[in-house]
């Protein structure tokens, strides 16, 4: 499949700094949950920025449907307008006086009807479950209704790929799985989402590729083997995933075949050994 977006021999330096990124080959395929996983410094936020147009490669190239982006105002308009990039802090992103003023700035700026924004306006409040918001003074915002108005602003571009930075920090449980159940419809409705994370367990539970920035380089692959492998993730400052551990555990003692995916979450585990007689293995 080819890529949405892709980085090709991309490197990075900050003004009198070493290079963060150098060499880098990554690309953002249709359709596959894309998690970004490594240490701090590591440069997860310059390969973000990098893809969404907020810093120019300081060597090789970004593409957009293949063709490289070329860095005018037509340029990184057409490119922002397929690629949204959401920070960590919402406060870094929010800046109107109202959730509604707020949704409605990057589409306005696109130059489009004013029936069209309205319409993009009414339909990321909904997706993000923040209709009843769409007055309220953002600074009078909760910081999961903050993290959904900043979020909702960015699919009001109608983005292809949505990248978000740690969106889960700082949520209680409750508010990771309702912003999870958001995740999964945008993508139902056709938003290629990549998120960045600390996560171990979210990233094994939610993604379907994922990749590990370490020292070396960055590794990329199908997100379950990869989460699999210690020594990447120790070299990545990460712990083991929850679900690789418990496989591994399982397989060990002959309790799930080589070829059977193992158990994701607690809940899973609980029901795949509430479906076995008790001291066997699994059919």
């Amino acid at each position: 499949m080819n890529p949405l977006v892709e980085l090709a021999g991309a490197g990075y330096a900050y003004e009198d700094g070493p290079a963060v990124l150098s060499g880098v080959d990554f690309a953002i395929t249709p359709d596959r949950a894309l998690v970004l996983l490594g240490r701090n410094g590591s440069g997860k936020t310059t390969l973000m920025r990098l893809l969404s147009g907020g810093l120019r490669p300081g060597s090789g190239a970004l593409r957009l449907d293949g063709a490289a982006v070329s860095y005018d105002r037509a340029g990184l308009t057409r490119l922002r307008t397929a690629v949204q990039l959401v920070v960590q802090d919402p406060d870094d992103q929010l800046f109107a006086a109202s959730v509604e003023q707020d949704v409605s700035f990057g589409p306005v700026n696109l130059g489009l009807p004013a029936a069209e924004v309205r319409e993009r306006v009414d339909e990321a409040l909904a997706a993000l479950d923040i209709t009843a918001l769409r007055d309220r003074p953002t600074h009078l915002l909760s910081y999961g209704q903050r993290k959904r108005a900043a979020i909702a602003g960015a699919v009001a571009m109608a983005p292809r790929v949505l990248i978000l930075d740690e969106p889960t920090a700082g949520l209680d449980p409750d508010g990771q799985e309702r912003l999870l159940d958001v995740l999964a419809g945008l993508r139902s409705a056709g938003t290629t989402v990549v998120m960045a994370t600390h996560d171990v367990d979210l990233a094994v539970r939610w993604a379907d590729d994922a990749a590990v920035l370490t020292p070396s380089g960055i590794r990329t692959g199908p997100a379950q083997a990869l989460l699999s492998d210690p020594e990447l993730l120790a070299s990545a400052g990460l712990r083991q995933a929850w679900s690789p551990a418990v496989t591994a555990f399982l397989r060990s003692h002959g309790l799930l075949p080589a070829a059977a995916p193992g158990p994701k979450t607690p809940e899973a585990l609980a029901d795949w050994a509430r479906g076995l007689p008790l001291g066997s293995g699994p059919a």
